[in-house]
């Protein structure tokens, strides 16, 4: 699977599978979440809606993914999973690689061959940017999913771009918008 981190904006990724930053709620919220709620239209808080009453009635459990349409996005599905709120006094970094690799395996089942994820937990969660884009490095990374060829990080603004390069040595990514 080829990793490729790219500056810019979530919503306008061209790609299979989109992963969202939600809230366990799954009914929408603000950053990423909001973001995807907006772009993608009502289609994807319906489908979360009935998620909501099927199976989750309490929520999405942190960690976990699940897929809804992308509706009006680029994409053909959004996998919603659920990060952790950073703690300085308790180590809940298992939790936002579960993120990634819970993803990964939901993309794996649906046939997606090109995933952009968001910098998961970075946002109003407070995960430091530096540690969370480790985070989802070392999971991507390590990573072998079936049929998946292209995971992207797509960082919002250039001082995560910034940091996900000086963790990511190799040849150099794509800043902008990332569309391919």
């Amino acid at each position: 699977m080829r990793i490729v981190l790219v500056e810019g904006d979530i919503t306008e990724q061209r790609v299979d599978a989109i992963v969202n930053a939600a809230n366990s709620s799954l009914l929408g919220g603000g950053g990423v979440d909001g973001a995807i709620h907006r772009r993608g239209g009502p289609a994807i808080l319906n489908e979360c809606r009935r998620l909501r009453a099927a199976r989750y009635g309490r929520g999405l459990p942190t960690g976990q993914a699940v897929a809804t349409t992308a509706g009006d996005l680029p994409a053909r599905w959004v996998i919603h999973t659920v990060g952790p709120v950073w703690s300085a006094t308790e180590d809940r970094s298992p939790l936002l690689r579960d993120c990634y690799a819970n993803s990964l395996r939901v993309a794996t089942e649906l046939g997606a061959a090109t995933v952009a994820f968001p910098l998961i937990s970075a946002g109003i969660y407070g995960w430091p940017v530096e540690d969370a884009v480790a985070q989802a490095l070392s999971v991507l990374d390590a990573a072998d999913p079936a049929g998946v060829t292209e995971a992207r990080l797509v960082l919002y603004g250039r001082s995560a771009f910034e940091a996900a390069q000086r963790l990511r040595p190799g040849p150099p990514s794509r800043p902008g918008p990332g569309i391919s």
